[in-house]
């Protein structure tokens, strides 16, 4: 096998040697883009069409994706109403994560808003990915890690910050949703209606 979890430029080391003498991974740990392109190489790629569920709430995710063009957003019904609660493009992993790793259906729906292009692989084969090539685990542990914050961050403004505040920090931190993102998509986010958005929009 010949993976990029042990080669270096100017060395190689064989994958039965790391697994017995414990090297430290995160020291040959390639750069991000490196990672990417093997992620890639090891998932199959799928162009999904817009409005395309990717996962269902209530159901189990099937499949993880890694999004390399296009957009989506993560929802859930309350009072029989769609409520989005966050935006995922280019660069970012999609799937019920609970579903994946816990087995648990899925609390949310993820849907597609522009045509994707994603690298995809099962749940099984994922994990079979991670214990083959370590550097996938700590990448995407780390990648978890990062999303921990952000759900951190997005509870608290919730909770702290009116509407037209989150709009704004939404805006100056993330101007490509506001442009890309339906308005109806964005409203629910704020959790206000599409006709606040448009005062919120139009104040200066």
């Amino acid at each position: 096998m010949n993976g990029f979890v042990y080669e270096q430029p100017d060395r190689k080391i064989p994958y039965d040697i790391c697994l017995l003498t414990g090297i430290t991974y995160i020291y040959f740990m390639p750069d991000a883009t490196v990672i990417i392109e093997n992620i890639k190489n090891l998932f199959e790629r799928e162009d999904i069409a817009p409005k395309t569920l990717m996962v269902r709430e209530g159901e189990m995710a099937k499949k993880l994706y890694y999004i390399e063009k296009g957009l989506a957003r993560a929802f859930f019904y309350h009072d029989g109403r769609e409520v989005t609660f966050q935006f995922l493009l280019e660069g970012q992993f999609i799937s019920s994560f609970e579903s994946l790793l816990k087995g648990e259906p899925s609390w949310y729906s993820i849907e597609t808003i522009e045509p994707v292009v994603a690298y995809t692989t099962t749940g099984a084969g994922f994990r079979e990915k991670m214990q083959l090539f370590p550097h996938v685990k700590e990448f995407y542990y780390q990648y978890l890690q990062e999303r921990l914050f952000l759900y951190q961050k997005l509870f608290i403004d919730h909770i702290k910050d009116n509407p037209e505040n989150r709009y704004r920090d939404l805006l100056e931190q993330h101007p490509e949703i506001i442009r890309r993102v339906p308005q109806h998509y964005i409203a629910s986010y704020l959790g206000i209606t599409s006709v606040s958005l448009s005062r919120i929009r139009n104040r200066k």
